[in-house]
C-alpha cells in the first residue's frame, strides 16, 4: 500500500493519518475483501489481524457460554474491526463477523500495537475511535431498555445506511432478530409498520430506505449520539 494513497482512503481513520504515520503503517496494510458472515474474530480466540474497512461493515456480538447473543455495535469505514487490540488485548469474549460484504485493509495486531507505542498520533486517532465505539455500545444498551422495537429498527437501519452509503441495506430477519434482541415476529411487525407508511420497502434479504428523514423521526434520540461524538472529537470526515 502506498503511503500517499492513504489520505484518499475511504476509511476515516487511515485518511486522517499524517504522511509520516501513513509511512509507518502503509507497508503492513494488506488489501482484503470479505463476504457476508466473514469472521473477523471469535470469542476467546487470539485476534491475529485487525481490519480497516473501506466498504461493508461488521457486527460486534456479545455472546454467552450458553449461546445467547446480541449485537452491541457495528463498525464500517469510520473505524477498525478489532477494538480490543487498541487497548493491548488480543482476547475478547465477543464475536465479530461481516454483516455486509465489503473490502478494506488488514494489518497484523502486534504490528498495529507496536505502531501505537511508537507514535502517539496513531494511538490518539485509534483511541478516539474506540471512545466513539464505546458510546455506540452503551447507547445500544439504552435503546434496548428504553425504546420500542420499531424505534430500534429505525436506529439500526440508519446506522447501516451511514456505512453502506446506499439506500438499499442487505438484511435478513435472522440478523435483525439478533441485532434487536427480539423475536422474529416482533421484527416482522416493526418492518410492516415502517413499510406501511412508505418509510421503507422490503425485498427478500434487503431493505430499501425510501424516506430517511421519516426514519430519523421514528428513531428519535435513540440515534445520533455516537455519530455526533464522532464529529465532535475531530475524526476526519463523518459517518
Amino acid at each position: 500500500m502506498s503511503p500517499s494513497l492513504l489520505s484518499s482512503s475511504a476509511n476515516r481513520l487511515l485518511a486522517s493519518l499524517s504522511p509520516g504515520d501513513a509511512e509507518t503503517l502503509a507497508p503492513h496494510l494488506k488489501p482484503i475483501e470479505f463476504k457476508v458472515r466473514h469472521v473477523f474474530f471469535k470469542p476467546r480466540e487470539r485476534i491475529e489481524v485487525v481490519v480497516f474497512p473501506e466498504s461493508g461493515f461488521a457486527s460486534v456480538v456479545a455472546i454467552t457460554d450458553k449461546g445467547h447473543s446480541l449485537e452491541v455495535g457495528i463498525i464500517g469505514r469510520e473505524g477498525v474491526v478489532g477494538v480490543p487490540v487498541i487497548f493491548g488485548q488480543t482476547l475478547t469474549p465477543y464475536d465479530s463477523y461481516a454483516q455486509a460484504a465489503g473490502a478494506g485493509f488488514e494489518i497484523k495486531a502486534d504490528i498495529l500495537w507496536a505502531a501505537m507505542q511508537q507514535s502517539w498520533p496513531i494511538a490518539d486517532v485509534l483511541l478516539k475511535f474506540a471512545y466513539t465505539f464505546l458510546i455506540q455500545v452503551t447507547h445500544s444498551a439504552l435503546a434496548i431498555s428504553r425504546f420500542t422495537t420499531e424505534q430500534r429498527l429505525a436506529r439500526w437501519l440508519l446506522m447501516a445506511q451511514d456505512r453502506v452509503e446506499a439506500d438499499e441495506v442487505p438484511l435478513t430477519h435472522e440478523f435483525l432478530s439478533m441485532m434487536l434482541g427480539t423475536r422474529r415476529a416482533s421484527v416482522t411487525d416493526a418492518l410492516h409498520l415502517l413499510e406501511g407508511d412508505r418509510t421503507i420497502s422490503t425485498k427478500r434479504g434487503r431493505i430499501l430506505i425510501c424516506d430517511r428523514p421519516r426514519l430519523e423521526q421514528v428513531a428519535g434520540d435513540s440515534y445520533g449520539l455516537a455519530e455526533s461524538e464522532f464529529a465532535r472529537i475531530g475524526l476526519e470526515g463523518s459517518l
